[in-house]
């Protein structure tokens, strides 16, 4: 069966930076767009970034913009997030997934298979 698990979260300051890592298996890995989203308590679900089956497209969302780097590495099966200059408004848990979707859909698409999350928590 499909599993996505994350890794690389935890507690940092304003300012400091973590690397969250997905790893896949129970599926094929490069042809599915992959994406991080994020719930904060009280919040609803937002898609932070995600990026093509190929890598070449991605997107994040607006308050991520110039901190945060997704990437892959198809022949690892795996998922990177790069969060540089956290802020507190970053503090939620951190998902990935998969998008089953045939066509590129950013962070919209049909995100049918979930990792069960790793904590990111910012101090200020």
């Amino acid at each position: 069966q499909v599993q996505l698990v994350e890794s690389g979260g935890g507690s940092v300051e304003a300012g400091g930076s973590l690397r969250l890592t997905c790893i896949a298996s129970g599926l094929t890995f490069d042809g599915y767009s992959m994406g991080w989203f994020r719930q904060a308590p009280g919040k609803e679900r937002e898609g932070v970034s995600c990026i093509s089956w190929h890598g070449r497209m991605t997107y994040y969302t607006d308050s991520v913009k110039g901190r945060f780097t997704i990437s892959r590495d198809n022949a690892k099966n795996t998922l990177y997030l790069q969060m540089n200059t956290l802020k507190a408004e970053d503090t939620a848990m951190y998902y990935c997934a998969a998008d089953r979707s045939r066509y590129w859909s950013a962070c919209a698409g049909d995100f049918g298979y979930w990792g069960e999350g790793t904590q990111v928590t910012v101090s200020s």
